[in-house]
């Protein structure tokens, strides 16, 4: 099984300009499956796109990919056509919303229950990690939308990023998983930053909570401290949004849930609130 690397110069009227430097990749983790991971990459990439950030959301669930579900979008291709070799990565890239650079974002879809992409071999892999590295010149910001749990081909795409946003609830399977994520993935690629998210949380104390426990333990048995990126209130309207097939960002931008987020794109970024305009 084999695949093609990106070849923009091939495409120039088409492609943005290469950067001298690849795009900052932020991986979105979680330790579990239905703790708004996903939800997260999304609004997060399109809380970059429209701070002016050329923007790509890579599905990187390489079993269980729906980031084009949540979109509510069909793409004509997806990483299952790459890793068959049909197409290159960037001609799988679908626009969202006008496309980045035009007040939307790019998104590199997977596809949903593709055992051939759940089951690639390490070297396939790797060399994933490195087209992607390779796409992200043409980008100002990058979000990898990880799968959930441990499994060895999430780690090594989780390698590849530069910072990884490890998303916890207060439900104890979220916290030990994501505890579990932490510890391997320091001990895979000690040199990739984490930070954690709270996220569906009642009350801003009760996130806080929930990120001292987690910080704690790390702490006490991993010997470092992840720093909170921030903590996303609970809101139905999430749900909604999700049902909807819809961003929740270009339906309610003044959600709690939004703003919440778009708060953590800022940390991320290591800005404040005033540096980016929307």
């Amino acid at each position: 099984m084999s695949f093609l690397l990106p070849k923009s110069q091939e495409r120039p009227t088409q492609q943005p300009p290469r950067r001298v430097e690849p795009a900052s990749i932020i991986a979105v983790g979680s330790g579990k499956g239905g703790v708004g991971k996903t939800f997260m990459s999304i609004t997060m990439a399109s809380a970059f796109a429209q701070a002016g950030r050329r923007t790509l959301l890579i599905d990187g669930d390489l079993g269980l990919a729906n980031v084009d579900v949540q979109l509510g979008i069909a793409p004509e291709t997806d990483l299952a056509a790459v890793v068959a070799g049909w197409v290159e990565l960037e001609d799988a890239v679908t626009e969202v919303d006008g496309g980045s650079g035009n007040g939307g974002f790019d998104v590199l879809p997977g596809r949903s229950g593709s055992g051939a992409l759940a089951e690639l071999s390490s070297e396939e892999v790797a060399r994933l990690a490195a087209g992607l590295s390779a796409l992200a010149l043409q980008y100002d910001q990058v979000v990898l939308d990880l799968g959930a749990g441990i499994e060895a081909n999430c780690m090594r795409l989780a390698r590849a990023a530069d910072k990884v946003v490890m998303i916890v609830t207060d439900e104890p399977t979220s916290m030990t998983d994501a505890y579990a994520f932490i510890k391997v993935l320091k001990g895979y690629a000690p040199n990739v930053e984490q930070v954690i998210a709270i996220n569906q949380a009642d009350t801003r104390a009760g996130g806080q909570r929930t990120y001292e426990a987690i910080a704690r333990a790390c702490q006490t048995f991993l010997g470092f401290r992840p720093p909170l990126a921030g903590t996303v209130m609970r809101d139905k309207a999430v749900r909604e949004a999700i049902r909807s097939q819809r961003t929740l960002i270009s339906t309610d931008p003044s959600a709690q849930p939004i703003m919440d987020a778009i708060a953590i794109a800022h940390t991320l970024l290591g800005r404040s609130g005033q540096d980016l305009e929307y």
